[in-house]
């Protein structure tokens, strides 16, 4: 007996929902502080392959956040501009194969951006174009 194409569609969205019952993907939230000196204004673009955040200024010591679900691909990737004083610098702000954070908390400073986690700072350069 032949599966009629119908059969064949519901069978595989049946599998897909069941899917991604069973390998739920966590979400992710990335908080960018501005920690430059003087109270010197930081601006913000960030994007990944597919969403542009748009553009956020931050006041000293204030934050831009926003959330997502990395890919079952384990390829997300989301970059920011960040600027100021007339210096442009960007950063790999998430990568799907350096970051494991579900909570990932990065200061801005004039040096780089640093990752804060439970008990442990890393500090990064910013990217340079290659």
């Amino acid at each position: 007996m032949n599966a009629s194409p119908i059969n064949w569609l519901l069978s595989l969205m049946h599998l897909f929902v069941a899917s991604e019952a069973i390998l739920p993907r966590h979400k992710v939230d990335v908080l960018i502080y501005n920690y430059l000196q003087n109270g010197t204004d930081l601006t913000v673009h960030c994007k990944s392959k597919d969403d542009d955040l748009g553009v956020h200024l931050l006041a000293f010591r204030n934050y831009y956040e926003f959330k997502f679900r990395p890919n079952l691909f384990g390829t997300t990737l989301f970059y920011c501009s960040m600027q100021w004083d007339g210096i442009m610098h960007w950063f790999d702000i998430y990568t799907s194969e350096r970051d494991t954070c579900t909570y990932c908390l990065w200061n801005v400073k004039p040096e780089g951006p640093c990752l804060v986690e439970y008990k442990k700072v890393t500090c990064y350069s910013w990217n340079t174009d290659a």
